[in-house]
């Protein structure tokens, strides 16, 4: 427990280029995960990032095992399996069941991936909890430029995208493409699902995609704010995550998901006491009753 606070340690950490750079990256991937978790939470698919995250593991081992770069692979294993949620699941009635097929069918691909690895066990352990720490400036520019990519895209859809996330039926009345609408979007969570698996790794990436979302959505039911205190939730888990992992010395991921889980919290009693609260309207005294 002493580790945990040894402050010393940790500004001397702080110092280093390579804790700067997973740094940058996670507010990077802090503001990905804040701008779409409100859509992904609206469009109740986080079922569907867990999914997504599977197939990105699999993508990892997959280049773990070739030699090539894990953030390739990862990045190619969530674009199929948006796409293929995006095909398979085009009918909200079988999209929990295609999620499930998919998200077994990857985890077990992923294991067998890794089975044939002979490396450093750490590389394995990392593809599921996490390595930022490991980022360079290579890492970093690839993991900028998807997530530029994703923010570019989604600066161009987001309006008839929220319209479509609202009001499914009423958006299709207007005209909106909403199923090339939800393709793009399905490809836009599988970017950032492979991006965010260098942070909380593949099995926890839920932590940074949908966690903070889902708080902001338990205290305001406007899109907008529920938007910005999503970003705001996504990077303290992000950056606070990685300070606090410095000195102990642990995986970033579990201090990534526990400062979400601990803002959920604190955002369902915040919503609890104030539903509680009386308003002024709620004050006032009963009319009597008209004869």
């Amino acid at each position: 427990m002493n580790e945990l606070f040894d402050f010393g340690k940790t500004a001397q950490l702080l110092g280093l280029d390579s804790v700067q750079t997973a740094l940058l990256a996670a507010a990077v991937l802090g503001l990905v995960a804040g701008l779409l978790g409100p859509l992904i939470v609206m469009r109740r698919m986080s079922f569907a990032v867990h999914g997504t995250a599977e197939l990105a593991f699999t993508g990892a081992a997959g280049a773990l095992l070739l030699g090539v770069g894990v953030e390739y692979g990862a990045l190619a294993g969530a674009i199929v399996a948006a796409l293929l949620l995006g095909i398979l699941g085009g009918r909200e009635s079988d999209r929990d069941s295609v999620i499930g097929v998919i998200l077994s069918f990857g985890l077990g691909l992923g294991v067998l991936l890794l089975s044939f690895y002979k490396g450093r066990s750490a590389n394995k352990f990392g593809i599921l909890t996490g390595q930022i720490i490991t980022i360079d400036s290579t890492n970093l520019v690839a993991l900028v430029g998807g997530s530029v990519l994703v923010l570019i895209v989604l600066a161009l859809v987001y309006r008839p995208l929220l319209f479509a996330s609202v009001d499914r039926n009423v958006a299709i009345a207007r005209g909106v493409p909403v199923r090339a609408l939800t393709m793009v979007f399905a490809v836009l969570v599988g970017i950032s699902t492979a991006l965010s698996v260098q942070v909380v790794g593949s099995l926890l990436v839920v932590a940074l995609m949908v966690t903070p979302a889902a708080a902001a959505a338990r205290v305001t039911a406007s899109p907008w704010k529920a938007t910005v205190l999503a970003v705001i939730f996504a990077e303290v888990a992000a950056l606070g995550g990685i300070v606090l992992s410095l000195a102990p010395g642990k995986p970033v991921s579990a201090f990534v998901t526990t400062i979400s889980f601990v803002i959920y919290l604190v955002c369902r009693i915040v919503a609890k006491v104030r539903d509680r609260v009386p308003t002024r309207l709620d004050a006032l005294p009963a009319l009597p009753a008209l004869r």
